[in-house]
């Protein structure tokens, strides 16, 4: 009897350990999304979700602007690009992602004009690797 349990356990061991990282990723995204969204990051930017594109390997982050920031010259002025690279470079979070090579899409929409992409930045491993001494 013992025996069918441990092959039991080892067999559920095995089949959950069949899954990939891109079905990791997605299913992260769908589940953050599902329990965290929508979510207040600052006073006037709201994370409305996650996503992952499997073909392209890349984890999206879609957010609504509002108030003063919802204003793309306003938003560009402050070298968002600049910021969200220093974070994804400094980001323990993304520490496995960044080992697989993953790419990283931020996606600023307004509020005002819905539809309207204010901003949109995409990381890949040459923007946030560091050289190689």
């Amino acid at each position: 009897m013992m025996k069918y349990y441990f092959f039991l356990f080892a067999i559920m061991a095995m089949v959950s350990c069949q899954e990939s990282m891109e079905e990791r990723c997605a299913r992260e995204a769908r589940s953050y999304t599902k329990k965290h969204c929508p979510m207040l990051v600052t006073k006037d930017i709201i994370l409305d979700s996650m996503s992952f594109d499997k073909t392209s390997h890349t984890i999206g982050y879609h957010y609504s602007v509002k108030g003063l920031l919802d204003d793309a010259e306003l938003i560009n002025r402050n070298m968002p690009r600049d910021l969200l690279l220093k974070e994804v470079k400094n980001s323990p979070h993304l520490k496995l992602y960044k080992e697989a090579g993953y790419n990283f899409r931020y996606v600023y929409y307004s509020t005002k004009k819905k539809g309207t992409q204010l901003f949109e930045a995409t990381f890949r491993k040459s923007d946030y690797s560091e050289p190689a001494k």
